[in-house]
């Protein structure tokens, strides 16, 4: 296949990437310094300038994660290491910085993985199909689980400090090299639409109340953001004091023993501490944002209810049947009868009967997973839609399609499958496979649905004329499917179950 190099010069040196295919590729761009030693843990630092010409056509390293998730091709795995904070940004081949020349928006995407795993590399997540329709795409790296995900700022000392949130700062970090360097690459720093899914999706929600991310971007898209993902400094204190006791560690020595174990060890000890306060009920996550420090000083959805949230435009949305997925892989969600049990074991018996009649058929296998969905997706999806919309046009979708293929294996439109769509998945050889050729053309249909949305959004922060904004009155919300149209306020009984249900300390309750 026929490629050529294409170089580009940033503030910190000239980088090499190739074209192929009708779009410009540079691959592992660093964004920031490796966080090793004397930085690991702390906020990242601004990358070193390079002489000569940095070769960025092939994959450099995801974070620390389980193997078996770096997968970039069959029997072909993406190498590991802190040394990890890059991004990738792909740009049609006509995109450039020639002064007349329009800049193309900026679709700058953070992955999923429920903040232990992922990378920018994977294959889905390309972004070639989006860049050919005119953006700059950016896929960012950023530090996960233990190492970037996991607060332990509350076990810093003067001698060896530690920050919090330091995938967050991450992020914003790789969002300030696309303001200073992206016009190079023909996009334009001053239309910036970030978009992520499930974790990615939250880190977008709160990007929206992080301070430091002001005016860096300028729409937003948050594809099945989940709830309980955020600790105060008080719960992040008590899960760094259990990780601490699983490494065998006592808490004086703790800081510089942490600062030099592998990160295998590190993974270990997260993983056990993980499981440990799913079942204890001390937060859903241990891993993700910290709020109550100067850098995120709210939980996001306070943030958006005290509208002091960043007020750009929003897409936010739900699949229709999330939960599906978590039956069969990562079973971190209440999906059977038996862990709903357990969770609704520490809520109010009047709260408990008010969720559960929102499921009549419950225990039903599907309405358990219905349950399992909005516990954790669909409550964040509607608490978000109900605050943000005070704030900027605000616009809610829920994910209906899935091809018969989905549906005989059991998932439906479960979980991450609306990428398949945002990413054009279905136009290619893959597409043709996972359809089995029976529903490719209406699989095509529905993705060019989403992606113009999105990339009109990109543009112009408005996703259609026919996409009504959200208001709390109608609460419209359009259903992508075979035939795409507007439904308002489906599932009323079960939004309201749900309203103002949080999980905190060690129960659920309701404010």
């Amino acid at each position: 296949m026929h490629q050529y190099p294409v170089r580009v010069t940033t503030a910190s040196g000239v980088v090499e990437g190739f074209s192929r295919n009708g779009v410009n590729r540079w691959r592992s761009i660093p964004y920031a310094a490796a966080p090793v030693g004397a930085l690991r843990f702390r906020a990242p630092q601004p990358v070193q300038p390079w002489t000569g010409v940095r070769s960025c056509h092939t994959w450099g390293n995801c974070a620390p994660q389980q193997r078996i998730y770096t997968m970039t091709a069959p029997g072909k795995y993406q190498p590991m290491s802190e040394d990890c904070l890059t991004l990738n940004v792909v740009a049609p081949r006509w995109a450039g910085p020639a002064p007349d020349g329009e800049p193309l928006p900026v679709m700058f995407f953070i992955h999923g993985g429920g903040y232990i795993l992922g990378s920018s590399a994977t294959p889905i997540y390309d972004g070639a199909r989006l860049a050919r329709r005119g953006c700059v795409y950016v896929a960012v790296n950023y530090r996960l689980g233990a190492l970037g995900c996991l607060d332990l700022s509350s076990l810093s000392t003067p001698e060896v400090p530690i920050d919090s949130n330091l995938f967050l700062r991450d992020i914003v970090l790789a969002l300030r090299w696309v303001r200073q360097n992206i016009s190079a690459f023909g996009g334009n720093p001053d239309n910036v639409t970030i978009f992520g899914e499930s974790a990615g999706a939250h880190a977008v929600a709160t990007l929206l109340a992080v301070p430091d991310a002001e005016g860096l971007f300028h729409q937003a898209i948050s594809q099945s953001p989940a709830s309980g993902m955020v600790s105060s400094q008080e719960v992040a204190a008590k899960i760094a004091d259990r990780f601490v006791d699983r490494m065998k560690l006592d808490r004086q020595s703790a800081p510089a023993a942490l600062r030099t174990a592998t990160p295998a060890e590190l993974g270990r000890a997260a993983h056990h501490v993980m499981n440990g306060s799913l079942d204890s009920m001390l937060g859903a996550s241990a891993v993700g944002p910290t709020h109550g420090d100067d850098y995120l000083p709210l939980d996001p959805f306070d943030a958006m209810r005290k509208g002091l949230a960043h007020k750009v435009p929003l897409i936010v949305g739900t699949n229709a049947e999330e939960g599906r997925l978590f039956t069969r892989f990562l079973k971190l969600l209440p999906t059977s009868e038996r862990s709903i049990e357990k969770v609704l074991a520490h809520t109010p018996t009047e709260v408990r009967e008010r969720i559960l009649a929102a499921y009549p058929l419950y225990p039903d296998p599907k309405a358990c997973i219905e349950f399992g969905g909005d516990m954790i997706f669909g409550t964040a999806a509607w608490q978000i839609a109900e605050a943000h919309a005070k704030l900027a046009p605000t616009y809610i979708y829920r994910y209906d399609f899935a091809p018969r293929t989905l549906h005989w294996a059991g998932f439906g439109a479960t979980h991450a499958t609306e990428l398949l769509a945002v990413f054009g998945i279905y136009r290619s050889r893959v597409g043709a496979v996972l359809t089995a050729g029976v529903d490719q053309k209406a699989a095509v249909r529905v993705s060019h649905q989403v992606q113009n949305r999105w990339q009109q959004f990109s543009r112009t922060g408005v996703p259609g004329d026919d996409w009504p904004v959200y208001n709390h009155r109608d609460r419209p919300v359009l259903v992508f499917d075979r035939h795409t149209h507007v439904e308002y306020d489906p599932h009323p009984e079960r939004r309201r179950a749900w309203a103002n249900f949080t999980m905190t300390g060690d129960q659920a309750s309701s404010q």
